[in-house]
């Protein structure tokens, strides 16, 4: 081997015996990577030893050009790491080291010398021969990024060469080309998308006048004071030697504050960017040479927006300030520059942006004391334009970064993992508030940040004592259902308001409304404002209560504020009713007092209507300034000293949340809105749920009850409450829940009628594509192209300004259908019928595409033939009556003449066609065509016409033979027409003396032929087409045969003529950035996945080539396209690059991140073509952009789109895949490599994890990377070092996007999930939807958000897909769509657990910040969505969880109290209300059956049926009516028969509400319901939310039973079981009137909803009646109940693993939690109390011992069987026969004591299975007590008899569903019945899922 003198070689030390992990090693290294495993080694070199990839990867590089010189650059890698870790302590760093002596061994042998024959002279030689021939000629002629690689590859090499050649060997010529080399090397680095420092040939980007004028204007470093540079190193890192020039402004400030080097070059690159697209909007671009100042004046007011409100608020002057005779625009760029600095480096503190605020402020403050020399306004220093620079790039980091973070990582700690309660730590919003006081602007800088936040423990926070630990800030995220209340009080008090007005009047007589007016009646409806101070005091109480931990942190005016609340709430709940009861006759001596001292007041009328008026005093100034918005925007808004003390008491003063009032316009129409919708709400409350309750309860109330069935604890209570109170209980549930059903009714109509008048669904098939084809080049000109091009609007439009609109629009359209061909979406037949020439310059008409034009010309032809008349008129009118069919024939005739033209080379022959021709057009003018022309020999014409067009497209491989079959065909029908069809064609034959007699004569015209005309590309197109004119029939009409290319063709032509806004030039719009954030999914399917078998023996490949066929059945299915596509000759596919083109195939089917990045970079097309068509002119008729992508001008155009637009995939473990020994991240690391070479524009950004070493001790330290694609490596461009792992902050999404945010460019950011797609034809309306950024509607500010359309593209796998995909499109679009229109409602919020839902809560912070958020329907995006019922069901409880979370948050009670009343409700009821009354559905149902549980049991409903008018009053069936609508899910019905009725037509929007009611669409709802509701209301109780992982799979798969088990047992089986519980004791006992229909409709609902809850898991699982299946999950279950847990068994292991995670919840529940929790528990005791008393051993007695003697049997039983089971465990062994002896005992005593109960006592058999009913209740009523003070009962060591208990209830409970699927799966029909409903829509589609689940593939 090579050794450092070079002139001696030894071996490298090789360890004298492997270990185990060094063979796992060396394996894993060798056998990871198949394809490329020479570049194995730079790839995988551990952290700690970073510094050796480059020289591992120069060596992988070099190593087919020179492999001994590789081996010599790996030598040299091998020593370095060994210097840099001696004793191999590193991670990895073993492991590699041993790897690579393996490697050098074998080189060793194998690599020869191929220059020299020693390894010095080697690589010397070949050290000049690379410099002379890379970098010595190429350095003008190579791109940059070429050059940039070159120099790395030359520098590596000279390394390499030191320690090989001795120094004093080293001559003077490799020394000057190092010197030449270092010194390039210093002026070039790796760029993103600016080549600011490169060598090389000029980049196109850089040539542009905007790019030099920002960069002019940055580089202005005039009259800055140059800081002195000391030499200090940062304490982690080693010695680095710092440049001491200062390139622009953003280099001072980094040498002035020491921010990293690669935030510097990030950002300089992102504000040039960002001042060049602004600039160079609307600009003149002749002379250009300098920045507007406009324009900087524009991104200041931008980017300090927040800054400058910050300062208002805090009433702090301004750091921005530009003091007279300084340079405006220089000091405008360096505060610019210093915001993004920070911005850039701020890691997880960019969640908390008035803190970046407070950063920037005092940062600011710095710079101008350094630049004007001012004095520090807290030390008194005073600044030195002199002053010495940061000591080292980190700096900053250090200083003013890392404190912040450690004190976020510790109260994250303090979080536990998201288990501890929200109020004992401090989150995201906690900590940025702080800086909403101005104490922040009092703290020392920058220390005083750590010192104030630092003042708590890192303990566990029950172990932190209160003094130490720091407040909440404002908010406190306290577990309980009373947030709902207190967050949105004003509803809550209107509806309790209203429910008792209606009940007041209701209660009168005659109960009529109009009893309203009497004076008595009007007296008794005022007491609801005694109700609204009673509910105003609960609400200030609640303020005080929940918000109690941060009173330590609230100002003093806040706490005064609070307690003044509640003290006027208390007097005014004492005055009212006090005032009230003074105005009642018969008052009490009290009453009398009072009224006594205000009888002057009562003289002039009544005390309480003065009360009721000065009270409502401030309610009717809100209503006038409700009025007012502008004016109280302005006020809320204002910093007056007055007007603040003004608002203090209606709100309290914060920094968010002002002036979200809209204006007057938007406030008039969804104030209508609401004002209408609660008018019929109102009414049908008081019309079918109150009024018919009223008479009943009157009876009920007079009634006399003494003849209770058990035993009554309180038989004398009055008016029989209990029963009111049981029939009214659901009456007011389903009051609460109804307005959500009111809402969607509301929004349905409303969106529906929005929808219309946006001109949706004008165009939605195919037939009204055609007919309105016409129009579609006009308005995709007028929508799409800039109008200084296609200046059409207004103004007539001339033959050449619509032939240059039509070549625009050909452009567009042609890439759209050749994307759809890529795509495989349509075939190549379908392709060219869709097609349109690119140029209509050699034709008279419009060139339409062929679809249209179908059959058009046999039917002309068939029409001259049988054309009768004799006038041309006639004919031509007929013809030209079709304008497509004139289209098709002028083309026809004008197209075969220029074919035929072209193809004779003789000037007779030419001239013989031209006077053909002539006599045609002149006969034509006329009127004398059908006199000359013989029509009924037009059909020959025709084939032989037909004949020659398939000659000249066929292939041929002898030319004469060829030629000569073209002559006979061409010259036959030269004689048709000159002999058969025209009259007097014989004359053009004599004029030209043509002799016609002979044979042989006619053979010698028309044979002399251009044949190489037929290789011509255009000129071939021209025969396509025509031969598609004269061939292609009627049945072109169902073209495109798919459905998605049919939905996306219509969707884009319906788009051009919606509101959208008018297209700007490509360099005039808004550049943006798309951001994908990626975990570890899957990016690309390998071969193995495709075609490895399921358990049904399924490969993923043969289910995709099943389930995308077409809509008929034929061979054009996307499977068919693929595989017609790779096998093209003409395209060369390799056997690899089939199997590849497989994978992708197969991957752009799935939810996979290729999909979504070949969906993004539809964008970078897009722009592209655009970019084109401007600049291309007139060129651009003539099929210019095709030729334009070889040319030089695709630079410039590529230059303009990176100016414009950037993607970013955030792949944040990309650096564990990249390492990891699972060959599946292995391969996702490589398929991302993939991704970047192929898209050239594509960015990852991720989290780099680096080991390094620090005064011999190993640390880990973080670094966000931004990577690109290179030559079959990446390329690293920015590396920003992080102040620690910045995931273990908060949620995993936003954390992930927000440290590849600072790597995004422009004005507008997309954010993308990795399950999304995208469309060519969508990504070219970007540039409209930017627009939208610019619009200011109705005078309101302009948006911050625009939400977009979304298309789910997995709708199509299974029925449960298509409810997701209907559900989605129409309920979502239509929410959205009535939202925007017209109740308009970091990237996201990041706090642990509080923010689940993190996207939501983006929107909610825009809005409280000011934001305004729109909706758009003309555009769409492609999105992904869960296909099977588990992975649904995952989903449903995610967002359940989050809507738990966001109940509790700040965020949602700001929105409820800052918002205006009705924009409040729509908030609502669009977030967490949807949930709510989900959740009182729910309730209802409980309430109603345990209602008349109780009515039946107490015996109560026997004795109040008796009264004639209670037994014939079905008030309460009617009532719940509503209720039944909501559980069965037809909320979510109305808006998808809307949407789909506005998209696709009404009678399909019904054909499909059918096919989804017989796909049990129901059942899948109300099993949804019931998932809902169990997270939601368990997520608000105990907390317990998490991210649920669903998997994006499109293979629908039987799911076993445990697993269904597992997933549903507590949220549907158990509530399942206890609602059959209920209704068959009610069917039992109960006594109600069961003829009504009324009534059988309600209990048939329930018991819907029963089955829907046992059994819909099993319903939508396939296979899931299959009789081998379910044996097998019987198994499988036995096998899971029966293992036992333990420590790492996983719950999927073992029940009782899963058992202890399913109680996780209530291990971290607070004790108001648990408390609540025992209260729901005590309803199972009352089946025991009522069912004991009705058994007839009890003979009829209401003595409370009946059920003490009930408790006692329990108990007896609960204790024998107890001791069976220790017996069995204990003796069962060792004395099995005394045992056994003991067990017949018992057993014969159980037999004695059965048969004395039946022969003496009365025991029925009626009466066992009561018993049984009556005690299972109770015992889970004890198991779930026992569950929930666990920590008490594994104290006292009583734990194990409750597990043993609870396994007893798994046990029936899974046998009692198991023999249900038993009896099922019996029955084969089930099964095939099963499959088809749940595939139906596949099948119609021609999916054979019955071959699918069988593993049948014939």
């Amino acid at each position: 081997m090579a050794s450092s003198s070079g002139t001696k070689k030894t071996r490298a030390p090789t360890p004298r015996r492997q270990s185990k992990a060094m063979s796992q090693a060396q394996k894993m290294f060798v056998d990871v990577q198949d394809e490329d495993s020479s570049a194995i080694d730079s790839e995988l070199v551990p952290s700690s030893l970073a510094a050796i990839a480059p020289v591992l990867r120069v060596a992988n590089q070099i190593e087919k050009d020179n492999p001994r010189v590789a081996y010599l650059c790996r030598f040299h890698a091998f020593e370095k790491a060994h210097r840099m870790d001696p004793p191999s302590s590193g991670r990895g760093v073993r492991q590699f080291k041993t790897y690579l002596v393996h490697k050098l061994e074998k080189e060793e042998e194998e690599a020869q010398h191929q220059l020299a024959r020693t390894d010095p002279k080697e690589i010397i030689l070949y050290y000049w021969n690379f410099y002379n021939k890379n970098i010595k000629e190429g350095q003008y002629t190579k791109e940059p990024e070429e050059m940039a690689n070159i120099l790395q590859i030359a520098s590596v090499l000279y390394d390499v060469l030191k320690t090989v050649v001795p120094p004093q060997r080293i001559d003077d010529q490799t020394h000057s080309y190092a010197q030449d080399v270092q010194s390039k090397r210093e002026q070039c680095e790796n760029y993103n998308i600016l080549p600011l420092k490169a060598i090389g040939a000029k980049a196109a980007i850089m040539e542009l006048p905007e790019i030099k004028a920002a960069l002019h204007a940055l580089q202005n470093v005039q009259n800055l004071p140059k800081p002195s540079v000391h030499s200090t190193n940062a304490p982690h890192d080693f010695p680095e030697e710092r440049s001491k020039s200062i390139f622009d402004i953003l280099d001072w400030l980094s040498s002035v504050f020491g921010f990293q080097k690669g935030n510097v070059a990030n950002q300089r690159e992102h504000l040039i960017l960002l001042l060049a697209n602004m600039d160079v909007r609307k600009r003149d671009l002749v002379v250009y040479t300098q920045l507007r100042s406009s324009t900087v004046q524009k991104l200041m007011d931008k980017i300090f927006k927040n800054y400058w409100s910050w300062c208002k608020y805090l009433c702090c002057e301004q750091n921005t300030r530009i003091p007279q005779g300084s340079h405006k625009q220089q000091l405008q760029l360096i505060y610019i520059g210093l915001f993004l600095l920070i911005w850039g480096e701020a890691s997880n503190i960019r969640f908390m942006p008035e803190c970046i605020c407070y950063i920037f402020h005092k940062m600011a403050e710095d710079v101008n004391g350094l630049l004007f020399g001012n004095v520090h306004p807290v030390t008194g220093d005073t600044y030195h334009r002199s002053q010495t620079a940061a000591p080292d790039e980190e700096k900053f980091l250090r200083t003013v970064i890392t404190p912040i973070y450690q004190v976020l990582h510790k109260e994250a700690k303090r979080n536990n993992g998201g288990k501890a309660s929200h109020s004992r730590w401090r989150n995201y919003d906690d900590l940025n508030e702080y800086f909403w006081s101005s104490k922040c602007l009092s703290l020392k800088w920058p220390t005083g940040l750590k010192e104030e936040f630092s003042v708590h423990s890192d303990v566990m926070p029950n172990k932190v004592p209160a003094s130490k630990s720091m407040p909440k800030t404002n908010f406190v995220e306290a577990r309980t259902f009373w947030h709902l209340y207190r967050s949105f009080d004003r509803m809550w008090i209107f509806f309790i308001m209203a429910f008792q007005a209606m009940v007041i009047v209701a209660w009168t007589p005659d109960g009529s409304p109009a009893a309203l007016f009497d004076e008595d009646v009007f007296r008794s409806v005022l007491t609801i404002f005694i109700t609204q101070a009673f509910l105003n005091l609960l609400q200030a109480a609640l303020d005080i209560a929940l918000s109690f931990n941060a009173w330590r942190s609230l100002k003093f005016t806040q706490i005064l504020r609070y307690l003044l609340k509640f003290a006027v709430a208390a007097v005014w709940a004492a005055i009212l009713p006090i005032c009230y009861a003074s105005s009642v006759q018969n008052s009490t001596r009290l009453v009398k007092f009072f009224s006594n001292l205000t009888e002057s007041w009562q003289s002039q009328g009544s005390l309480y209507n003065y009360a009721v008026a000065i009270y409502l005093m401030p309610n009717i100034l809100a209503a006038l300034l409700f009025f007012l918005p502008q004016f109280e925007r302005i006020m809320e808004r204002s910093s007056s000293h007055i007007v603040t003390l003004f608002m203090w008491w209606a709100q309290p003063k914060l920094y968010v949340g002002r002036g979200l009032h809209e204006g007057m316009s938007q406030l008039l129409k969804y104030t209508l809105f609401w004002i209408l919708l609660l008018i019929c709400k109102l009414a049908f409350s008081y019309y079918v749920e109150i009024l018919p309750l009223i008479g009943p309860s009157k009876s009920i109330m007079k009634l006399h009850v003494d003849n209770y069935e058990w035993h009554e604890f309180f038989p004398n209570v009055t008016h029989n409450i209990g029963v009111v109170i049981a029939i009214w209980a659901p009456i007011v549930l389903v009051y609460i829940m109804d307005t959500q059903i009111w809402y969607s009714i509301f929004s349905t109509l409303f969106g529906g009628i929005h929808g219309a008048l946006s001109h949706l669904g004008e165009i939605r098939i195919i037939g009204m594509l055609r007919s309105r084809f016409q129009s579609v080049p006009t308005a995709f000109c007028r929508r799409l192209v800039p109008s200084s091009d296609a200046d059409t609007k207004g103004r007539y439009m001339d033959k050449a300004m619509e032939r240059r609109n039509f070549a625009s629009f050909a452009h567009v359209w042609n890439e759209f259908i050749e994307s759809m061909r890529a795509e495989d979406l349509i075939s190549n037949e379908d392709r060219d019928l869709l097609l349109v020439p690119y140029s209509s310059n050699d034709v008279s008409v419009i060139q339409w595409p062929p679809f249209l034009l179908a059959g058009k010309i046999p039917i002309a032809l068939d029409m001259a033939k049988d054309f009768k008349e004799k006038e041309d008129t006639d004919l031509f009118k007929k013809i030209k009556k079709d304008d497509y069919m004139r289209s098709a024939v002028v083309e026809c005739y004008e197209t075969l003449r220029e074919i035929i033209y072209g193809l004779l080379e003789d000037e007779t022959d030419r001239n013989i066609v031209r006077k053909i021709c002539y006599d045609v057009d002149i006969f034509i003018q006329q009127h004398k065509f059908l006199n000359e022309f013989r029509m009924n020999r037009i059909p020959s014409l025709g084939e032989k016409l037909e004949k020659f067009l398939k000659l000249l497209l066929s292939e041929y491989d002898a030319v004469d033979v060829y030629k000569s079959q073209i002559i006979n065909v061409l010259q036959d029908i030269m004689e048709i027409i000159l002999q058969d069809i025209m009259v007097n064609g014989f004359k053009i034959l004599e004029r030209y003396r043509v002799q016609i007699q002979s044979n042989y004569k006619k053979e010698q015209r028309f044979e002399r032929l251009n044949i190489a005309l037929t290789q011509n590309k255009s000129w071939r197109e021209k025969v396509v087409r025509l031969h598609l004119l004269f061939t292609v029939k009627e049945s072109a009409i169902n073209v495109p045969t798919n459905l998605d290319a049919r939905r996306r063709i219509t969707f884009f032509t319906n788009s051009l003529f919606m509101n959208i806004p008018s297209a700007p030039k490509v360099r005039d719009m808004i550049s943006f950035s798309v951001l994908t954030p990626y975990y570890r999914e899957d990016v690309l399917y390998s071969v193995d996945e495709l075609y490895k078998e399921n358990e049904d023996g399924i490969s993923t490949l043969f289910y995709l080539q099943k389930i995308y066929p077409a809509r008929f059945v034929c061979k054009l299915d996307e499977w068919m396209n693929f595989q017609k596509r790779i096998n093209d000759p003409k395209l060369n596919y390799s056997d690899d690059d089939k199997k590849e083109a497989t994978r992708h195939w197969v991957s752009y089917r799935g939810q996979t991140l290729s999909r979504t990045v070949r969906g993004m970079m539809y964008y970078k097309h897009a722009l592209e073509l655009q970019c084109f068509l401007e600049s291309a002119g007139d060129y651009a008729s003539f099929g210019g952009y095709q030729t334009m992508e070889s040319s030089q001008g695709n630079e410039r155009v590529q230059a303009l789109g990176d100016m414009k637009f950037t993607y970013v995939v955030s792949c944040q473990l990309l650096g564990a895949l990249k390492t990891s020994k699972d060959p599946r991240d292995r391969r996702r690391y490589n398929d991302i490599l993939n991704l970047m070479i192929m898209y050239p524009s594509l960015r990852v950004a991720y989290i780099d994890e680096r080991e390094e070493f620090v005064n011999g001790r190993s640390h880990i330290f973080y670094y966000s990377v931004l990577l690109k694609g290179g030559n079959s490596y990446n390329t690293e461009i920015y590396r920003i070092k992080l102040p620690g792992p910045p995931t273990d902050i908060g949620e995993g999404k936003p954390e992930n996007q927000n440290h590849a945010i600072i790597f995004t460019r422009g004005e507008a950011l997309q954010t993308i999930d990795m399950n999304q797609d995208n469309y060519f034809e969508e990504a070219f309306k970007m540039r409209n939807v930017l627009e939208e950024f610019l619009k200011s509607p109705s005078g309101q500010r302009e948006p911050t958000i625009l939400g977009l359309r979304e298309h789910i593209f997995t709708g199509s796998v299974s029925s449960l897909a298509s409810f997701m995909s209907n559900q989605e499109t129409s309920f979502v679009t239509i929410s959205q769509r009535i939202l925007a229109n017209p109740l308009r409602g970091g990237i996201s919020k990041a706090s642990k657990t509080i923010n689940l839902s993190e996207d939501v809560f983006a929107g909610m912070n825009s809005t409280l910040r000011g934001g305004y958020i729109t909706h758009h329907e003309y555009i769409q995006v492609g999105k992904g969505r869960d296909v099977g019922m588990n992975q649904i069901s995952l989903f449903e409880a995610k967002v359940a969880n989050g809507n738990g979370e966001q109940t509790l948050s700040r965020d949602v009670y700001r929105l409820g109290h800052r918002l205006d009343f009705f924009r409040m409700l729509s908030f609502y009821f669009t977030t967490v209300g949807f949930y709510l009354s989900s959740m009182v559905t729910v309730l209802t149902v409980y309430m109603f059956l345990y209602g008349r549980f109780y009515l039946v049991m107490s015996g109560l409903e026997r004795e109040t049926l008796e009264n004639l008018s209670i037994h014939q009053s079905k008030a309460l069936e009617q009532a719940l009516v509503t209720q039944s609508v909501f559980q069965l899910g037809l909320l979510m019905v109305l808006p998808m028969v809307m949407e789909i009725g506005l998209e696709k037509g009404f009678r399909s929007a019904l054909g499909d509400f059918i096919i989804m009611q017989l796909q049990l669409a129901s059942v899948f709802f109300t099993f949804q319901l019931g998932t809902k509701v169990h997270y939601f209301g368990r997520t608000i109780l105990h907390g317990g939310s998490k991210y649920r992982a669903t998997g994006r799979g499109f293979v629908v798969f039987h799911a076993k039973f445990s697993e269904n088990y597992r997933l549903y047992s507590r949220s549907h089986f158990v509530k399942g079981l206890e609602l059959v519980i209920l209704l068959v004791l009610y069917q039992i006992y109960g006594h109600s009137y069961r003829s009504s229909n009324i009534y059988l409709f309600i209990t048939s609902s329930l018991w819907f909803l029963v089955g829907s809850w046992l059994f819909g898991p099993f319903v939508f699982n396939p296979s899931g009646f299959d009789w081998q299946k379910t044996v097998d999950d019987w198994t499988d279950w036995k096998r899971w109940m029966g293992d036992r847990g333990g420590i790492g068994m996983h719950p999927d292991r073992s029940w009782e693993s899963w058992v202890d995670g399913e109680q996780e919840h209530l291990k971290f529940s607070n004790i108001r939690g648990r408390i609540l929790e025992i209260i729901l528990v005590l309803r199972f005791f009352i089946y025991q109390y009522g069912i004991v008393y009705h058994l007839d051993i009890a003979h009829r007695s209401k003595n409370i011992l009946v059920y003490g003697l009930s408790w006692l049997v329990l108990v007896t039983t609960l204790l024998v069987l107890k001791m069976v089971s220790m017996g069995r465990r204990r003796f069962g062994t060792d004395f099995e026969l005394m045992f056994r002896i003991l067990k017949a005992l018992l057993f014969l005593g159980f037999m004695s004591v059965m048969t004395d109960l039946f022969v003496i006592c009365g025991l029925t058999i009626s009466d066992l299975f009561a018993t049984v009913l009556a005690f299972l209740p109770t015992g889970w009523a004890l198991l779930l007590i026992g569950q929930v003070c666990r920590p008490l009962f594994e104290a006292i060591g009583f734990w194990d008899p409750i597990k043993e208990l609870a396994k007893a209830y798994e046990y029936i409970i899974g046998f009692l569903l198991f023999a249900a699927i038993a009896i099922l799966s019996w029955f084969p029909f089930v099964s095939e019945f099963q499959t088809r409903l749940l595939f139906n829509q596949a099948f119609s589609r021609g999916l054979q899922i019955s071959m699918i689940l069988s593993g049948r593939k014939d």
